[in-house]
Formats: structure tokens, C-alpha cells, sequence
């Protein structure tokens, strides 16, 4: 399962209100049903983050690693198309014998296929996925296993059917509203190709990750409070997009070349006024790296990996590697702190024109 190895892709969350003390007791009475149980409508049921078919659920096994590790269970019978067509066909042709006739109606086709599904859907095998999560009660910390925004609203929704809690998403405007007490419109847009920029939702997350693109070349760091210096990289591939009506508008993705972060490619690109939306992106500390491809728009990473840990315990393993997130989450918050403040000493700002000037002077290799 994702997060106790490997890469994984996450979202990241907030609690404003704790977990019932017996949260896993809570969940084991929605848990997921058995698997003989599952029909062709799909079912929805918590298990854990073990694996898809550990229903054993209660506060003991929900917890792992002192983290709450959980699955949203989705499971459906399903008749391979190729194969309902064939049976659908075959049905269809003993009708035509049996009738005489050379043809079937629309009407009795649909009502052949309804029966053909419904003779044939309990000899299908079940088809299981799911929505990992992770939970950490001290800090209120969640981290989503998806980036999909319906996966998103279909977890929230079944985790506040549970709890009546509703997860709220880490984004820049989130953050904006917590700590600075700013409305996302009303933060100044980063603008060094065109001074008329307007604002959307999604500018905010394309500025804040050309700003850390800015630190990355001009050997700038994230600072944070409890876990010091994170220096910043960018690598291709790289996805360049205009804002709304921009002239520049239309997605250029950018993968090869020697340089392709420093390609004409991209030189152009910026000029006309697109925006960073996509790259991967790599925070280092001392000798640790977290790396992986960072959405803008959703401020949400795939192909992540974590610092190289050196628990040898799977629970302990686990644990530092929530802990990892949870250093990680610090300093790309800590990295948007440093370019709202930035942003809001002013539109001339020190930081603001040396970011313009970085945009119009790099030089293309």
C-alpha cells in the first residue's frame, strides 16, 4: 500500500477538530463487507492500510506506527465489456432461433442485456481499490493517498458521514486565510512577463512554484523555525500554462533537451506570460531528499519519495516516514510563507522586482 514504502502521490489536509478518542472503533462499524457480499453496485467500507482485505477493524488496528493508517474501500462486480458483448450476442442469437426472426429490437436487446448482467454478475470477481489515508493525531496532520478531485470529495464525504468532521485542504489559499488573514483575491499576482495578470485560484499556486523556481537558480533557501534550511531544485519534466484569457494561453510541456529547465523553450514560453503549473520538484536538508512531481494547481505531489530512514522496525519505519511528511509539509508551508510575506511587503518590493528581473534576464541555453 501507498506510504509505508516506496513513491506514492498525496494531498495534504488539515483537522480543525481532534478524532474521537475510539476512532477506530468508530470506522470498524463501516467497515467494508465481505467480499461475497459485493454486488454489482458499488460498495463503499473502511478496512485498513494493511492491505484491501483486512476488515478487522478497531482502534488497535487502525493505528500503525502511532499514526492512524487507513483505507477507503471501493468494491464492484464487473462484466468485462469483450465480455458481455459476447454474451449479449450469444443470448441474441438464441432468441432469433427460437422467434424465427432475423433481427432484435432495441427494446429487447436492452432487455437482454439487462439479464445477461444480471445471470452473469455474481460469477464476476470483485474489483477492489482504494483511497489510502493517513491520520496523525497529535498535529491533526492528514494525508490523502490521491490527487483526483473526485476521490477527494468522495473520501471527505464518507470520512464526515464517521466523524462530522470535514478534512480541509492545504492549499494556498488556505494558507493565506490562516496565517496572514488574506483573502486569496485580494493577494497582489506575481506578474513578470504581464502587468495585467488577473486573479484565479490556481495563479496562486503557479506563482508560489515560480517563486521556489526562482530560489532554485538563484541559490536561495526555505527557511523554517524547527528544521532550519531546505535548499530547492527543479527538474523536467516541466508543464508551462497561461492564466485565463492570457494570449499566452495553452499548456507547453517540456521534457528533453540538455537543459530543458533552461531552455529557449521555456525562456519563450515565460516571456508571453505562461506559468509554471507542473515539475518535479526536490527539497534537500543536510544529506535527506524528498522529491517528487508537484502539481501547482492542486497542490498535490506524485511519484513522491521520502529521505532514506534508518528504522529497521515496519512500525518504526512507518513512523518516520509520517514524520517525513510531516517535516516536508513544514518547509513547503514555511516556503509559501516566505513568498507572501515577500508579496505583501508591497508590489516593488526587493524580492518582487528581483524576481521580474530574474524572468527577463536568465539566459536560454
Amino acid at each position: 500500500m501507498p506510504f509505508d514504502r516506496g513513491t506514492f502521490s498525496f494531498t495534504m489536509f488539515s483537522l480543525r477538530e481532534k478524532l474521537p478518542e475510539n476512532a477506530g472503533d468508530i470506522l470498524g462499524t463501516r467497515k467494508a463487507c465481505k467480499l461475497d457480499e459485493v454486488t454489482g453496485e458499488p460498495s463503499f467500507g473502511w478496512v485498513t492500510g494493511q492491505h484491501l482485505l483486512d476488515t478487522e477493524i478497531d482502534d488497535a488496528t487502525a493505528r500503525f506506527g502511532g499514526a492512524y493508517y487507513l483505507t477507503l474501500r471501493k468494491a464492484v462486480r464487473k462484466i468485462p465489456s469483450s465480455l458481455l458483448n459476447a454474451l449479449c450476442r450469444k443470448a441474441e442469437d438464441a432468441r432469433m432461433k427460437e422467434t424465427g426472426k432475423n433481427f432484435i429490437g432495441s427494446k429487447e436487446k436492452r432487455e437482454i442485456k439487462d439479464s445477461t448482467i444480471e445471470r452473469n454478475i455474481m460469477k464476476m470477481p470483485p474489483a477492489l481499490s482504494g483511497i489510502p489515508v493517513v491520520i496523525v493525531p497529535h498535529n491533526g496532520n492528514l494525508y490523502l493517498g490521491v490527487s483526483s478531485q473526485t476521490q477527494i470529495d468522495l473520501f471527505i464525504e464518507h470520512f464526515y458521514q464517521a466523524f462530522k468532521i470535514e478534512p480541509l485542504q492545504l492549499t494556498p489559499a488556505s494558507i493565506l486565510a490562516d496565517e496572514f488573514n488574506v483573502t486569496p483575491s485580494a493577494f497582489p499576482p506575481l506578474s513578470p512577463a504581464r502587468q495585467d495578470s488577473t486573479f484565479s485560484e490556481e495563479s496562486l499556486g503557479r506563482d508560489y512554484l515560480l517563486y521556489l523556481w526562482y530560489l532554485s537558480e538563484t541559490g536561495q533557501t526555505v527557511n523554517t523555525a524547527d528544521y532550519g534550511e531546505f535548499e530547492v531544485m527543479l527538474e523536467a519534466p516541466l508543464c508551462l500554462t497561461g492564466d485565463g484569457d492570457d494570449p499566452g494561453a495553452g499548456e507547453a510541456t517540456i521534457k528533453k533537451g540538455d537543459s530543458p529547465v533552461r531552455g529557449a523553450e521555456v525562456k519563450a514560453a515565460l516571456s508571453v506570460g505562461k506559468k509554471l503549473r507542473k515539475a518535479k520538484l526536490t527539497f534537500t536538508r543536510l544529506n535527506q531528499i524528498w522529491s517528487g512531481t508537484f502539481d501547482a494547481d492542486n497542490f498535490s505531489f506524485s511519484s513522491f519519495a521520502l529521505p532514506e530512514g534508518e528504522a529497521q522496525d515496519r512500525g518504526e519505519i512507518f513512523a518516520e516516514r509520517v514524520e517525513f511528511l510531516d517535516i516536508f509539509r513544514e518547509a513547503l508551508t514555511a516556503g509559501f510563507r516566505q513568498y507572501a510575506n515577500a508579496m505583501l511587503n508591497g508590489k516593488d518590493s526587493a524580492t518582487v522586482e528581483a524576481l521580474k528581473n530574474w524572468i527577463n534576464t536568465r539566459d536560454a541555453i
